[in-house]
């Protein structure tokens, strides 16, 4: 298997016998799940889309990203939330954070439409000035407010750098198979369309052209990461325990829940984990947050946050645990300097890895923090190859919907992320809106 459950540091947290008291309501809500009958079954597309995804459309895809390659320098993806984190996490994660640096056959990748800042729109449009652009817009309606201000931003830019005609080759439209705002205009201006599934919500969507189309521009085989999901889910269909880690790691993280420990912090140890721990973050943060309950999810990248959080992790309120992923191989390899002067005392780590030294904190982390009270699970990933990401991907996806289940909430909807729409169309005096009108206060 590509991705491990490490059980070591929970030692004295969670005795194996409670774990085990949860095999019923494991296996019922893997039942639940893999029938399709619990709340939210609507959006289960995921759980069989390694293997059944459209084969005709993923060769479009490839194909996209070919004459993507070959046409532009910047490729633009708007798109927020779930129609973006998992391809920058999988391009950061497999690639580099510093892709857009990198010598490279690939386009530069930018992510916009995701938030509303003028500042990163003049500076992204800075970036762009003189390059060749193509543009990925990812929206199921093609209403969203973030993702349809960018794109009439940049479908303007397009047209007037190469006209009607010429923009309409460079724009690639992610959405509604067959009905919504944006699909019906791609199908009127003659853009190619790729589908965001009926049955999949934007969360669980990386492993869709939502995902696979910016990843693949990116140079990443979407085959290979399509087959580490294929075996995640051959895997984690077991009931066993002890084949099936997936259920291990829900079961701990609800164990926890019901002992107080309602912050889950997701532990990194390379920068390439950062949007990762995003995508996470949205994952498990929109599924549970609901009806009162669910486990707030936070991350942070060692050893680097040991130095801003890590006073709080070690001596702060013991309401958080930690969930470690650790990839064995890095992907790099570099040996630490003797230095003849020895300034700083370090001669004793010359000729060592940096990895040896990166993985030696990761040890000291989990064991200065399971002795201040915070209990960890290691997640062991074999590497960064797309096969492993696919793995991780379907592993993080199969555990948040069974321990939504564990929860007693319906892991596929988000009723509370309309609220602050409503409020803002309102407070901007959209049609169809009541105005809402507000005095700010001055604090005394």
């Amino acid at each position: 298997m590509s991705v491990k459950v490490n059980t070591d540091y929970l030692a004295g947290f969670i005795r194996d016998d409670e774990i085990s008291n949860l095999r019923p309501y494991l296996r019922a809500a893997q039942k639940t799940l893999l029938e399709g009958k619990g709340a939210g079954n609507d959006y289960l597309g995921w759980v069989t889309l390694p293997d059944d995804y459209d084969r005709e459309e993923f060769k479009r895809i490839k194909a996209a990203a070919q004459r993507i390659k070959k046409s532009c320098d910047i490729f633009l993806v708007l798109g927020i939330g779930g129609s973006y984190l998992g391809a920058r996490a999988a391009i950061e994660f497999v690639k580099s954070p510093l892709y857009n640096a990198l010598d490279k056959d690939t386009p530069d990748i930018y992510f916009a439409g995701n938030n509303l800042s003028p500042t990163a729109l003049t500076e992204l449009l800075s970036i762009c000035k003189g390059k060749d652009l193509c543009v990925n817009v990812i929206s199921k309606s093609g209403t969203t407010t973030e993702t349809a201000v960018a794109f009439r931003i940049f479908k303007d830019l397009l047209v007037k750098k190469y006209g009607e005609d010429g923009a309409r080759t460079r724009i690639f439209a992610t959405t509604d198979k067959c009905r919504g705002t944006l699909k019906a205009y791609s199908d009127k201006s003659g853009f190619e369309t790729f589908v965001v599934p009926d049955n999949v919500g934007g969360r669980f969507s990386v492993l869709t052209a939502v995902g696979l189309l910016p990843i693949a521009v990116a140079g990443i085989d979407i085959d290979e990461l399509m087959q580490g999901a294929k075996d995640a889910k051959e895997a984690l269909a077991s009931p066993s325990l002890k084949k099936n880690d997936a259920l291990k790691y829900a079961a701990i993280r609800n164990i926890l829940y019901r002992r107080g420990k309602n912050v889950e912090v997701l532990v990194g140890y390379e920068p390439y984990m950062l949007m990762l721990n995003e995508w996470w973050k949205q994952l498990f943060g929109e599924s549970e947050g609901k009806d009162g309950k669910g486990i707030l999810p936070d991350s942070v990248i060692f050893s680097t946050d040991l130095h801003s959080l890590g006073q709080y992790v070690q001596d702060g309120q013991r309401m958080l645990f930690e969930t470690v992923v650790s990839v064995k191989d890095p992907g790099a390899a570099y040996e630490i300097p003797y230095d003849p002067e020895n300034i700083d005392g370090l001669n004793f780590l010359a000729g060592k890895q940096f990895d040896e030294v990166n993985k030696t904190a990761m040890i000291a982390t989990l064991l200065a923090h399971t002795d201040g009270g915070v209990p960890n699970t290691l997640i062991e990933v074999k590497d960064r190859s797309p096969r492993s990401l696919g793995y991780l991907f379907y592993f993080f996806e199969f555990s948040c919907a069974i321990s939504g289940y564990l929860l007693g909430v319906n892991p596929f909807n988000q009723p509370g992320v309309e609220s602050y729409k409503k409020n803002m169309f309102r407070l901007l005096g959209k049609p169809g809106y009541e105005k809402l009108d507000i005095k700010l206060k001055k604090r005394s």
